[in-house]
C-alpha cells in the first residue's frame, strides 16, 4: 500500500517534491520507492526529466487499478467496523449521459440511503456498444444500456420511450403537431456513433420508412447530439426522456403512426456479482420504472 500510495502521489501531482510533501516524506526515499515498484511490476511508470514527470503508458495503464486498491482497501477497513447487514464495496456504473438524467439521480440517491458503505464510481459517455465491451474486460460492473445489445449478458429492462423527431426551431417543419418520417428522409442527420441502441432504432426506423439517412454529424454525448441539432447541423431522433431539456434553439415533435422505441436497461456480468452490485441491482429493482410503469409516449 505504501508503494501504491507513492505511485499514485506522483501520477496526480506530476512532480516529486510535491508528491513527496503530500506524503510527509523526503523526495529520495520517496524515488526510492518508485524505483522498488517499478522494480516489481518490471517496467517504467514514470518518464522522468529535470522538469517534468509523465506517466508512461504502463503508467497509464496501472493508475485506474491503483485508484482501485485504495478504494477497495479503504472499504476493507470500514467494512471491519460495520454493523451486521450492512454492505460494503464500490461499483463501477457506466451512462451515456442525458438519456439517464432521470433514471441515474434516482437510482444513486436511494443507493446512497439504503446502503452507504457501497461506493459508485460513474463512467459517463457509455453507449451500449461500450458497455458490453467494458463489463465482459471488468472494466465497468454495472451499466445502462439500450436494447438489444449485443452478446449474451443478462439485462433489467427499466423503461420503454417512444422516439419524437429533434429539430432546428427555426426548421419549416418544427411548428407542426405532428409529421410523418418519410419528411425528414432529405435532411441532413446528428446520431451518435458505432453501434448504440439509440442510433440502431433510428437507423432501422428510417430504412422502414423506405430511405437511408444522410449522416452529417456523429457525437458520443446525446445531448450534444441535440446541441448540433440547435445549431442547424441537422436533425434526429430523441426519446421522450429528453423533450424538457432540449436546448435553446432545438425542438421535440411526436411522429405520425407507430413511433419507433427505445427500450433502457442494466446490463451486468452474471459470473463477476459482488454484494456491493447485487445491493445497486435490489435498489434498481425498486427505484427504476419498469415496462408496464413506465408511462409510454407522455
Amino acid at each position: 500500500m505504501r508503494w501504491i500510495d507513492a505511485f499514485l502521489a506522483v501520477a496526480e501531482e506530476r512532480h516529486f517534491g510535491r508528491a513527496a510533501e503530500r506524503l510527509h516524506m523526503a523526495q529520495s526515499p520517496l524515488s526510492q520507492t518508485i524505483k522498488k515498484l517499478e522494480k516489481h511490476v518490471g517496467t517504467p511508470l514514470f518518464e522522468r526529466t529535470t522538469r517534468t514527470v509523465a506517466l508512461t503508458s504502463a503508467g497509464h495503464a496501472f493508475l485506474p487499478h491503483a485508484r482501485r486498491i485504495v478504494g477497495e482497501a479503504d472499504l476493507a477497513l470500514r467494512a471491519t467496523s460495520a454493523s451486521p447487514g450492512e454492505i460494503y464495496g464500490q461499483v463501477r456504473l457506466g451512462f451515456s449521459g442525458a438519456l439517464n438524467h432521470l433514471t441515474l439521480p434516482r437510482l444513486t440517491r436511494a443507493l446512497r440511503t439504503e446502503h452507504p458503505g457501497v461506493a459508485l464510481h460513474l463512467v459517463d459517455r457509455v453507449t451500449t456498444e461500450d458497455a458490453v465491451g467494458l463489463i465482459e474486460h471488468g472494466t465497468l460492473d454495472v451499466a445502462f444500456v439500450g436494447l438489444p445489445a449485443p452478446g449474451a449478458l443478462p439485462s433489467r429492462t427499466i423503461s420503454e420511450e417512444v422516439l419524437g423527431a429533434a429539430l432546428p426551431s427555426d426548421h419549416r417543419l418544427a411548428t407542426r403537431g405532428r409529421l410523418s418520417l418519410l419528411e425528414l428522409a432529405d435532411e441532413d442527420w446528428v446520431l451518435m456513433p458505432g453501434q448504440s441502441a439509440l442510433r440502431a432504432v433510428i437507423l432501422t426506423a428510417c430504412h422502414a420508412a423506405g430511405f437511408r439517412p444522410v449522416v452529417a454529424q456523429e457525437v458520443k454525448d446525446p445531448y450534444v447530439v441535440l446541441s448540433l441539432v440547435a445549431g442547424g447541423l441537422g436533425v434526429s431522433l430523441a426519446p421522450t426522456c429528453l423533450q424538457p431539456i432540449m436546448p435553446a434553439g432545438a425542438v421535440w415533435v411526436p411522429l405520425e403512426g407507430t413511433s419507433p422505441r427505445l427500450r433502457s436497461a442494466l446490463l451486468w456480468h452474471p459470473e463477476r456479482v459482488t454484494d456491493a452490485m447485487r445491493a445497486l441491482l435490489d435498489v434498481a429493482s425498486e427505484v427504476l420504472p419498469t415496462i408496464e410503469q413506465c408511462a409510454i409516449g407522455t
